[in-house]
């Protein structure tokens, strides 16, 4: 059997691996405050999450691929479609098995830095420290302390100003059912203008900041009415004794994670198929470009990868984003949801690099931290942010290994 094919063959099992990987660590980013505040259930988490990302993965992933993963590497070291072939593979195998032993630690990492390192890796083995554009790789350095100071700020206030506004008053469940309209806005506008910019689709559609931000705000006081009216609707006596102003924000927190779960598949399907859409085109035409197209069954291919990772291994990081850093009622999981969704959202429009998880994850911090150091697991942060720092390097490493038995291999 021809090298090539033998690679391609390998390189659709190891794409299949990575995007299991991504849904079994990835999920916590949009429901573990969910899951955490009893929202919902593990297992509808697991089914509404699976669901999602492959919608998201096939119906609005990238199209389009950079074939050096975020620009990290100087093009002149793919220019040998052979060279390229094996690097992609390693890429991905080496980005996989980090990814998946912090799934086995149950800790969340950034998938995207996992590729990044590994193409760090890759570059260095083929052309020395001297093919690294650095910058891109200092702000990969730099997007594990803003992503999560930002999300944590927004968060602590967020939820400080939910305790003034709505949990201090006499009767907080009138208060908040009386707010709630405002509360579903401001939500639906930050995560309208997300869907706008961060998702593919929202980027093909090239609409300008003012034009983007009428149209989701038009959306958004539209669903703020309509939200009030169904919450309404849908609760019971029983509930409204029982939960209180918690049960208002319980309702919006599941439309908040639906939608980090939707963008969630359509943004990281690309670290699986990214690599593997390279190995692909260069079996298929013995070449690539600057970028790479991704067909439609790459991306749905990359959505079952995810689903199943997500059903087969998603509760671990959930239950450590979710429970193990501090405890989570629905109106601080909400407060995580909005403080996540809106550090991607400003950080994107301002140019900084920013990680889904690390914003997730300094949101439940925040939320943490706005009841005192004390309620706090700082043992568990420490882990989570150890692993964060070791992503990069460690991808790169195991990368360069897994290159050079190949390049001896074939």
């Amino acid at each position: 059997m021809p090298t090539e094919i033998v690679v391609l063959t390998v390189g659709f099992m190891v794409g299949f691996y990575m995007a299991w990987n991504i849904g079994a660590n990835d999920v916590a980013n949009s429901m573990a405050s969910a899951v955490g505040a009893k929202a919902i259930t593990l297992r509808q988490a697991i089914f509404i999450a699976g669901i999602l990302n492959i919608v998201g993965a096939a119906f609005i992933g990238s199209h389009v691929t950079d074939t050096i993963r975020k620009g990290i590497v100087s093009p002149d070291v793919m220019s040998d479609p052979h060279i390229a072939l094996l690097g992609a593979l390693s890429a991905l195998l080496a980005a996989s098995l980090w990814v998946s032993f912090a799934t086995w630690r149950s800790l969340p990492v950034s998938t995207t830095h996992s590729i990044v390192g590994a193409m760090v890796g890759f570059g260095i083995a083929m052309g020395g420290v001297s093919v690294i554009h650095w910058p891109v790789l200092g702000a990969v350095v730099a997007s594990w302390v803003i992503s999560p100071v930002f999300s944590l700020i927004i968060g602590f206030v967020m939820f400080k100003l939910i305790v003034r506004a709505v949990l201090s008053k006499p009767d907080p469940y009138v208060i908040a059912l009386k707010r709630a309209p405002w509360f579903i806005s401001i939500t639906v506008f930050i995560i309208a203008m997300s869907f706008l910019f961060k998702t593919p689709l929202g980027k093909n559609l090239a609409l300008s900041t003012p034009a983007a931000a009428l149209i989701s705000l038009i959306i958004a006081l539209s669903l703020g009415f309509l939200g009030r009216r169904l919450i309404v609707y849908k609760l019971d006596e029983e509930k409204k004794l029982r939960l209180g102003a918690e049960a208002i924000f319980r309702r919006i927190q599941i439309g908040t994670s639906c939608y980090v779960a939707l963008a969630q598949g359509a943004n990281d399907v690309a670290n699986a198929i990214g690599p593997l859409a390279v190995i692909y085109f260069l079996v298929k035409k013995g070449t690539i470009g600057a970028t790479v197209p991704v067909p439609f069954f790459l991306l749905l291919f990359g959505g079952v990868g995810i689903a199943l990772g997500i059903s087969m291994g998603g509760a671990r990081v959930i239950q450590t984003v979710g429970s193990r850093i501090t405890t989570l009622s629905n109106t601080r999981g909400f407060s995580v949801d909005f403080s996540a969704a809106t550090t991607v959202l400003v950080a994107s429009k301002l140019g900084l690099p920013v990680s889904t998880t690390h914003a997730a994850v300094g949101g439940v911090l925040g939320v943490g931290m706005a009841r005192g150091f004390e309620a706090v697991n700082f043992s568990i942060i420490f882990k989570i942010m150890l692993y964060w720092v070791l992503t990069v390097p460690i991808a790169a490493i195991t990368c360069v290994g897994i290159f050079k038995f190949l390049a001896w291999l074939f």
